[in-house]
């Protein structure tokens, strides 16, 4: 519910900040939604035209250095972490 943030750095880097609940959603909306996804969205990302962008993976033993590197924000993407 509160969350300290860094503007100039959101401003900066030209983030938008959205957010949403579904929880208090009636349960056939829940169920449109989810039928709308499988429908629209979820054959896109098995032809692989929706892909999540990868910055680097690294095995486990280095969580440390992946940390480290999200922490320093160089990133563009998700960072994996391979077991």
């Amino acid at each position: 519910a509160r969350a300290e943030v860094d503007l100039g750095l959101i401003m900066g880097k030209r983030l938008t900040i959205t957010g949403s609940a579904l929880r208090p959603q009636p349960l056939d909306r829940k169920e449109g939604l989810t039928r709308a996804i499988e429908q629209c969205v979820w054959p896109a990302v098995e032809q692989g035209r929706i892909v999540p962008v990868i910055d680097r993976v690294y095995p486990l033993a280095e969580a440390q250095a992946a940390h480290a590197r999200m922490e320093s924000g160089a990133h563009i993407g998700k960072i994996v972490l391979s077991i």
